[in-house]
């Protein structure tokens, strides 16, 4: 029986959506990405409609979405492109979004792939290549890397700073 994919997940879960990300780069080639690096933030945003309606509908049912990344600093150009998007693609959809410098989570035990964390029940670990392509999924179940991610989210999510208030030039 094939794995769940991310949509069936999101669609079937009723309380709690979160997400850690640790990455300070993802998909160069990112149409978004690409047109943000050109100057074209309003092409940017509307490559990530899709998101915005699907975490807007999610949000609508009920669900808290919140997201946590985990980045270094000074930041690369992929997490300003990120953090240059994410009140008109993340917020407006309902999503809470913080960001943790690298420097203040040496101390809490991580998972070591990003990871959506589905009704604190069901994971799915995102995995990406070196260069930043994806790679695909995997879902677990297994309560004791339930409890490591919850953990490492909530110890992160604690140590964040609200999207509004976080600047990605030091």
């Amino acid at each position: 029986m094939p794995e769940p994919s991310f949509d069936e997940l999101l669609a079937s879960c009723t309380r709690t959506a979160l997400k850690l990300e640790f990455r300070d780069q993802y998909m160069t080639d990112d149409p978004a990405y690409v047109a943000w690096q050109a100057g074209d933030v309003d092409r940017a945003i509307r490559e990530y409609a899709s998101w915005t309606e699907i975490a807007g509908s999610t949000a609508a049912r009920g669900v808290e979405i919140k997201r946590v990344r985990v980045v270094s600093e000074p930041v690369s150009d992929y997490i300003a492109f990120e953090h240059a998007v994410t009140s008109r693609v993340n917020i407006v959809a309902g999503e809470a979004i913080r960001w943790v410098p690298r420097s203040r989570v040496s101390a809490i035990a991580v998972p070591g792939n990003d990871v959506w964390i589905f009704d604190e029940a069901t994971l799915q670990f995102c995995l990406f290549a070196g260069n930043g392509r994806f790679i695909g999924n995997e879902v677990s179940t297994d309560p004791d890397a339930v409890k490591l991610c919850l953990s490492a989210f909530e110890a992160a999510w604690e140590r964040g700073i609200d999207h509004e208030h976080y600047s990605t030039t030091l």
